[in-house]
């Protein structure tokens, strides 16, 4: 599962490129995606790190709302990148909850 994300990752980062490129998703709106995708992508590996080292960790709840916010791109890719939070099934049913609350979101801000 671990090359599933990061392939389901790849592919939505390429969908939404697409969806720019060909007009149907607003500019502004892939930016946001890329950036809460670069975001989460780097919370995801420095909590990894922080967790090896004992330190200071990023709440769970923080993850989950960076996810919901757009970010799930790149929080299916450090998951795999970085082997992290993978196993969690709590966590895990709280992030496709928001993957799918995003998915939503943008089609009925799109259909507007």
């Amino acid at each position: 599962m671990k090359h599933g994300r990061r392939y389901l990752a790849l592919a939505a980062a390429g969908a939404l490129a697409g969806a720019a490129v060909s007009g149907w998703l607003p500019a502004w709106l892939a930016a946001w995606y890329a950036l809460a995708s670069v975001v989460a992508f780097a919370l995801y590996g420095h909590d990894k790190r922080a967790a090896r080292l004992g330190r200071w960790r990023t709440p769970e709840r923080t993850l989950q709302l960076l996810a919901f916010a757009g970010g799930w791109p790149g929080a299916l890719l450090g998951q795999s990148v970085f082997a992290h939070k993978h196993r969690k099934t709590a966590f895990q049913w709280v992030f496709a909850l928001c993957v799918v609350a995003n998915i939503a979101s943008l089609v009925v801000l799109l259909r507007a």
